[in-house]
């Protein structure tokens, strides 16, 4: 099992979701959206390629946008074997939760 970063996780979850929408900047509002942060643009681009290099996306060019000057969006996809270590992450975020029950904060008697 190889595990994942919980931005890589996020990450291959937006693509999941995305489906055929999935490229960088899409990908990163769906994570601001999620979290409610504004992390850098870089912080997601950078995940994206090191997933793409591991063989948990694919990534393909789409065609030259007028509106972008000519550039073309890089658009990603899931593997199976990013599936599978999703999958994988999920389990083992389930096994390691299963038995605490919901967490409740200390108070000062505690």
């Amino acid at each position: 099992m190889e595990l994942l970063t919980k931005l890589e996780e996020m990450v291959l979850i937006a693509v999941l979701r995305l489906k055929d929408k999935a490229y960088g900047i899409a990908v990163y509002k769906y994570i601001v959206d999620l979290t409610g942060g504004r992390p850098a643009i870089s912080s997601v681009y950078f995940p994206l390629e090191r997933l793409v290099r591991r063989g948990f996306l694919s990534a393909v060019l789409g065609d030259p946008a007028p509106v972008r000057g000519g550039m073309r969006k890089k658009y990603y996809a899931l593997t199976r074997e990013g599936l599978h270590a999703l999958q994988d992450n999920r389990t083992l975020t389930q096994r390691a939760w299963r038995g605490l029950g919901d967490l409740q904060p200390k108070t000062a008697k505690d």
